[in-house]
């Protein structure tokens, strides 16, 4: 965030309570958990009542904070501070450009997660169904979220066709992404490729692949 001009330090913001932090604790226990034990003993072989034994808490436990396996997986906290962060952009900013400075800031805080979980979570949505089954349930609900954010800053109505089109066009590209880069061996900077992703969004698609090289040929 840019910093302020006020000479006085900004007010802090207010801090969760201690329910919402054991909250948060536990949910923090039982995905540090799952992620040990898929990459000890892999996905399928991987049951809830072991995740719930290593995050000391009861199965019921377990499924009142992720409905599913998967969701433990793909859930994150990321979608509502997200969309916050898109309304709070200056009102004068053109809508795209919000929306790429929250995309930015989005690969910014994955970043910080420990690399290893980031491309297990990758190969996971790569090689088991289920994950990425879910993966595609779950796009929906942030589609909506997306959808309504960019209906506020566009002036659109965020259930117009134009918009829903676009925000699952966004959600399904940055899913793409991912697969993309597990299936590429994960080397090349995923920051890269989000951005060249945006810019097919924001630009169309190429008239040729600018990799290749030469005059394309016309075809009778």
């Amino acid at each position: 965030m840019a910093a302020t001009t006020q000479s006085s330090p900004p007010a802090a913001e207010p801090q969760p309570g201690l329910r919402e932090r054991k909250k948060i604790k536990t949910r923090i226990a039982i995905r540090e958990a799952t992620y040990r034990l898929i990459a000890e003993h892999g996905y399928d072989a991987t049951t809830i009542e072991q995740i719930a034994e290593a995050a000391e808490v009861s199965p019921s436990t377990v499924f009142r904070y992720f409905p599913t396996k998967e969701d433990i997986v793909l859930t994150d906290e990321y979608d509502p501070l997200l969309e916050q962060e898109l309304r709070e952009r200056p009102a004068d900013e053109p809508w795209f450009e919000s929306l790429r400075h929250v995309i930015r800031k989005a690969i910014g805080v994955s970043s910080s997660e420990d690399p290893e979980i980031t491309r297990l979570r990758t190969r996971l949505l790569v090689e088991v169904p289920a994950v990425r089954s879910r993966m595609m349930e779950s796009m929906s609900v942030t589609g909506r979220l997306l959808s309504r954010a960019i209906g506020e800053r566009s002036g659109r109505d965020p259930d117009s066709l134009e918009v829903r089109v676009f925000a699952m066009s966004l959600i399904g590209g940055l899913m793409e992404t991912s697969l993309y880069w597990a299936e590429t061996g994960q080397g090349d900077d995923l920051a890269e490729l989000v951005e060249r992703t945006v810019n097919v969004l924001e630009h169309g698609l190429p008239p040729r692949n600018p990799e290749a090289g030469g005059t394309p040929r016309m075809t009778s």
